[in-house]
């Protein structure tokens, strides 16, 4: 039996294309496609797919949170992402939100189709790129320590943390990318998500949030 799939990214070109290499492929029926993570999640909501392949950088929802509220919802879906990054700040979230799978847009139709046929068999299909970045993740991290780290607001992330305290020194999108060393679409998806957490429209309502909850120092104060 075919393993039935819906393609989600935000890109016309790219989704048709992968639309259209999935045709070719044996043992895969495309039954679907999105153009953002909300059309994702409505049409596994209708289709009931075996597997979801997700991008990640899309409007409206992004891969992640659509991953997050597929394998809620529908655990009967799986999702695998297929996106062009493969950084820490992609990577993580997406499997932490429950994607079994995690390929770059630069794997060929078999490694596709391995992965998918993995995840539905209860295992996990990653490219071998980010096998090697999750083995050098586990063991470079420090031991544990005695206490647990406190609890955000709204439950940012410390890299959305991060990006927070520096929109409130007034640094531009740019700057923060130099900054912390990450893209600046990895930037703009971290100021998507706080803003949509802590309810902000913008940046200037995003630094009075910052110094009303203490996360960041207003000009000429010390914290005490």
């Amino acid at each position: 039996m075919n393993a039935r799939v819906v393609v989600a990214d935000d890109q016309s070109v790219v989704r048709e294309g992968i639309v259209m290499l999935l045709g070719l492929l044996p043992g895969i029926e495309v039954v679907g496609s999105a153009k953002d993570g909300e059309e994702a999640v409505a049409l596994v909501a209708e289709l009931a797919p075996d597997v979801v392949l997700m991008d990640l950088r899309m409007p409206r929802c992004d891969g992640a949170e659509a991953t997050r509220r597929i394998r809620k919802d529908y655990p009967g879906t799986q999702v695998v992402v297929l996106t062009t990054f493969a950084d820490d700040d992609s990577l993580f979230p997406a499997l932490q939100a429950g994607a079994r799978g995690y390929l770059t847009k630069d794997a060929g139709g078999e490694e596709i189709v391995r992965a998918i046929q993995a995840v539905l068999s209860g295992e996990v299909g990653l490219s071998p790129s980010v096998q090697r970045r999750l083995l050098e993740h586990v063991t470079t991290q420090p031991p544990p320590g005695p206490a647990a780290e406190p609890q955000l607001p709204d439950s940012l992330t410390p890299r959305e943390l991060e990006v927070l305290v520096l929109i409130a020194e007034g640094l531009s999108n740019l700057e923060i990318a130099r900054k912390l060393h990450i893209s600046q679409a990895t930037v703009k998806s971290h100021i998507n998500n706080l803003f949509a957490k802590a309810g902000v429209r913008d940046r200037a309502q995003a630094v009075r949030y910052a110094y009303v909850r203490g996360l960041a120092q207003p000009p000429g104060s010390t914290f005490t």
